[in-house]
């Protein structure tokens, strides 16, 4: 099916939604993850039919046969984004197409169909248009958006699937930091790889995530908030979920640069509105030895991790067996994380149409 038309959902609306006052209690304080709104999206896939029966449907469990393919063969890829309320009411996300982009990239890399960014799109538009009522007004507060596939025929054989569901579920989220950003610990996983040449590690894909559990509660046990990952070769690669970024004291942006690399739509945000100001921006191989050196000569002047939760965390601390270095603590990764928030709530002038409104 190679028609991308717009789909004609069918809206089923949910008899047993919160009320305005259950709503507005959960928005209060929701956290992360755990509170979800009252419907969600579902479009199935099949070897005959294409992409087909596109559902606006209530939030729910999911029937699944036991048999079904990602129970056994893990093929199964997300992706994560959110919705800003801004001043004048209306809801809008950050570079959605490109979370639809890389969410066929990912389907490439695990043999599962791509769904056209159109549709993806639609999936946004459709579920807000329902649950609009859901993205908060706090500070800091978003939808966060979270597409999913997987394959659901009912087989066991070591093969593509013949069908697929894809499913948009929304969580309302509240500031990321309480009390002001804070720099962060970062343990060295040098016993575990997240993902290897070859692999899936620029999908964004369950396994990937379940692979950086372990060394995850090594960190932890170590004192530590998040683990990063050295490459085949020895290089850094990223955090368990996060992008990381070197800033040298000439001004100049490193990031790490692999195909077992996620490749971050915040970073890549962040790295265009340095090269904006004027930065030189590097993406390269990044050695442990050139990152310890770096910080104990003064060459590197600042280290940050970012993503879609926090947009940028400053690095304080590297540990590893026998080590523990203090990270210099800059301002330009906050400043571009402001730069960047403004943009997202409204605040600033969308220059790049980087915004896309979904409640329109």
């Amino acid at each position: 099916m190679t028609d991308t038309t717009a789909l004609d959902f069918a809206v089923t609306r949910n008899l047993a939604a919160a009320s305005p006052a259950q709503r507005a209690q959960l928005l209060e304080d929701p956290g992360f993850g755990t509170v979800f709104t009252d419907h969600m999206v579902d479009i199935c896939w099949s070897e005959k039919g294409g992409w087909h029966r596109p559902r606006v449907q209530p939030y729910g469990p999911i029937s699944l046969s036991p048999a079904a393919a990602v129970l056994h063969y893990a093929q199964e890829i997300f992706e994560g984004l959110k919705a800003y309320r801004h001043a004048d009411g209306g809801i809008y996300s950050f570079r959605p197409e490109q979370n639809a982009l890389r969410l066929q990239r990912s389907a490439r890399r695990l043999a599962m169909p791509e769904l056209p960014v159109e549709y993806f799109l639609q999936s946004l538009r459709e579920l807000i248009a329902v649950d609009g009522a859901w993205v908060p007004e706090g500070e800091g507060q978003t939808l966060y958006l979270r597409p999913f596939m997987f394959a659901k025929e009912a087989f066991l054989g070591v093969r593509p699937a013949h069908k697929y569901a894809y499913y948009l579920i929304a969580s309302p989220a509240g500031s990321y930091f309480t009390g002001g950003v804070k720099p962060v610990s970062i343990w060295l996983s040098e016993n575990y790889a997240r993902a290897a040449k070859g692999g899936t590690g620029a999908a964004k894909t369950g396994g990937n995530y379940a692979a950086s559990l372990l060394p995850q509660s090594e960190a932890y046990e170590q004192g530590c908030d998040q683990v990063v990952f050295l490459d085949a070769d020895g290089n850094i690669e990223e955090l368990g979920g996060m992008n990381i970024v070197f800033v040298k004291k000439d001004g100049t942006l490193v990031t790490p640069a692999s195909e077992t690399i996620l490749d971050g739509i915040t970073r890549n945000s962040l790295l265009e509105l340095a090269e904006a100001r004027g930065h030189a921006v590097e993406r390269r191989a990044v050695s442990l030895r050139e990152w310890r050196e770096g910080v104990a000569s003064g060459d590197i002047a600042e280290v940050f991790a970012c993503g879609t939760a926090a947009v940028v965390t400053p690095i304080g601390a590297l540990k590893g067996a026998g080590f523990d270095d203090a990270q210099p603590i800059g301002e330009l990764g906050l400043s571009l994380r402001q730069e960047l928030t403004d943009i997202q709530y409204g605040r600033r002038e969308d220059t790049r149409g980087w915004l896309t409104r979904l409640d329109a």
